[in-house]
């Protein structure tokens, strides 16, 4: 049977025909391709049951921000986010140069013992969250060095993603707009040229807020989606969970099924030719 009779039959029973569909992190491999954060959830059971519906398989998690274990007397995320069920990834949300979020970085290997997958975030400023592309670039070379895989945060520009590709980062993040703004792709055009020159993973990271924000992102040809805010903020966190899973797949099948040309004018949808009556 052919790979399109299988995917049609397997649509018509209702399933996703993604199920082998998997996309590769430096050395992991992974089937979801929608990544969610921890943050602004209003309580710990909210924050596990929003990640169950989003069927993600990694979770980013704040050092900085929240506790993973260095504080003996807080609530552990890790009793509701297990590392046995979830690749934890720890990001250095907060930091503002180099030195900072290559300290987080180690910190979070050591909590996580020896984990060395992490989410490197370097902060302009603190009104924009824009990135410090040279801050970012300066860490980056530094926690390669030191074994780490990087997954990197970074601006739309295509010249400062094949900086950070050629240096070894195992995948790019660029944001879709601000971070938290839920503002959606303001820069279509840039994260394409991005994608069409990338041989790592590019994962939109920042800005989506709702779910045909994901859709847009996946049919691009973007790898993954990041987002925490738009769930998190959203009126039911967990229905927002479910919808965002539902429209990285979407965006995913779409991509993958190839769309339609785009014309300046209307062409018939049925043949011209034929007619019952002439």
């Amino acid at each position: 049977m052919s790979q399109a009779m299988t995917q049609d039959s397997t649509l018509i029973t209702g399933h996703s025909p993604l199920t082998n569909d998997t996309f590769t992190v430096g050395s992991r491999t992974f089937s979801s391709r929608l990544l969610v954060g921890t943050g602004k959830y209003k309580d710990m059971s909210e924050t596990g049951a929003a990640i169950a519906a989003s069927g993600a398989e990694i979770v980013t998690v704040a050092i900085r921000r929240t506790n993973i274990g260095q504080n003996r007397n807080e609530p552990n995320l890790l009793d509701v986010i297990s590392p046995d069920k979830y690749t934890i990834l720890p990001n250095t949300a907060g930091c503002f140069d180099a030195e900072s979020a290559i300290r987080t970085c180690k910190l979070a290997r050591e909590l996580l013992g020896g984990h060395n997958l992490v989410k490197l975030e370097v902060l302009g400023d603190e009104k924009s969250l824009y990135p410090n592309v040279m801050e970012t670039l300066k860490a980056a070379k530094v926690l390669i060095d030191d074994g780490f895989e990087v997954m990197v945060y970074t601006s739309d520009d295509p010249i400062v993603a094949q900086e950070l590709e050629s240096m070894g980062c195992v995948a790019i993040m660029p944001l879709g707009s601000l971070i938290g703004s839920g503002l959606g792709l303001l820069n279509r055009h840039t994260l394409s040229l991005i994608i069409e020159n990338a041989k790592v993973p590019v994962l939109v990271d920042a800005g989506v807020g709702t779910a045909s924000d994901a859709a847009i992102a996946m049919e691009l040809g973007c790898d993954g989606v990041l987002m925490n805010s738009a769930i998190a903020s959203a009126q039911n966190p967990v229905m927002m969970a479910y919808a965002m899973k539902h429209a990285v797949w979407a965006g995913r099948e779409a991509f993958l099924a190839g769309r339609m040309p785009m014309r300046k004018m209307a062409t018939a949808s049925s043949p011209q030719t034929g007619y019952f009556f002439q």
